[in-house]
């Protein structure tokens, strides 16, 4: 799975996502399944990212291409490691939480 940094894009999101399918969209990699890293944003972002990730995983099938958004090196390592395994996963946009998902309780039996 190849790994495409998206970065330097406008703070306004119609100026964003003019860029993204203008500029980003045309030099992505080639033929190998892809993750999109974005930089953390404000909500304003959040669905012209994922309507653009699941347009390009549809217009790109069976290509598998899926989305983060962090700044956390760890965090976009372990997304790669899992989502290069996950076969069936495409199309999707998933912001990283850095701060951990906290202690998991044991559902009732």
């Amino acid at each position: 799975m190849d790994l495409a940094r998206i970065a330097d894009l406008p703070l306004e999101p119609l100026a964003a996502a003019a860029r993204f399918h203008g500029a980003v969209v045309p030099a992505l990699p080639g033929d190998a399944d892809l993750l999109l890293v974005f930089a953390p944003s404000d909500h304003t972002h959040r669905e012209w990212r994922a309507a653009a990730v699941a347009a390009l995983a549809r217009a790109h099938a069976p290509r598998r291409i899926n989305a983060v958004v962090s700044d956390n090196e760890a965090g976009i390592a372990s997304a790669l490691t899992y989502l290069s395994g996950a076969d069936g996963l495409t199309g999707q946009y998933l912001p990283l939480d850095d701060a951990g998902a906290g202690t998991v309780l044991p559902s009732a039996a």
